[in-house]
């Protein structure tokens, strides 16, 4: 048997709820429709669930790492709840004037997952509404990008509007 793990790799802001510009208080946090259903059959086919965002709203002091730790604990709960296990969230904190070598399109925090998780890059996904997110997913040789929004990136293999429409796809 293989050894290695296949991952969705998502995005949070626009993946997982609402992006409404700096989401760091659980007030202000809205799970997108359908994305407990769509997470749920990811992981029922055997995906590991980890989560990477660019968290820059820290680098430029609008939140702390503490608000971001505080409404992950909250979002990591809320999926726990509807059966949903996230193996692990990696966050870039930097400001994009930053350069450092985490913040998406950077491949750093999908390459410490794969170590960390010993990964199957090719037979894992990278799920996200940004082409940021395609770019990254590509920059860590994962076997396939899925785009969520209106506008398809040109790169993704694979684009669907909302994330409900997930399971049809995989």
């Amino acid at each position: 048997m293989n050894s290695k793990t296949k991952a969705a790799f998502l995005d949070r802001d626009g993946v997982i709820n609402i992006d409404k510009s700096y989401v760091h208080k659980v007030e202000d946090f809205e799970f997108i429709d359908g994305v407990f259903e769509a997470l749920k059959f990811l992981q029922d086919r055997g995906y590991l669930l980890i989560v990477v965002t660019n968290q820059s709203g820290i680098g430029r002091g609008y939140y702390s790492e503490e608000d971001f730790q505080i409404l992950t604990s909250y979002m990591l709960k809320e999926l726990k709840k509807n059966g949903i296990d996230i193996a692990k969230v990696y966050h870039c904190p930097h400001s994009p004037d930053a350069k450092c070598e985490c913040r998406k399109p950077a491949p750093k925090m999908l390459l410490d997952a794969k170590k960390e998780f010993d990964i199957d890059m090719q037979n894992s996904i990278m799920i996200g509404d940004k082409k940021s997110d395609i770019q990254v997913g590509k920059n860590a040789k994962v076997g396939k990008t899925v785009f969520i929004g209106k506008d398809c990136e040109a790169e993704a293999d694979l684009c669907i509007q909302k994330i409900s429409q997930l399971p049809k796809l995989i």
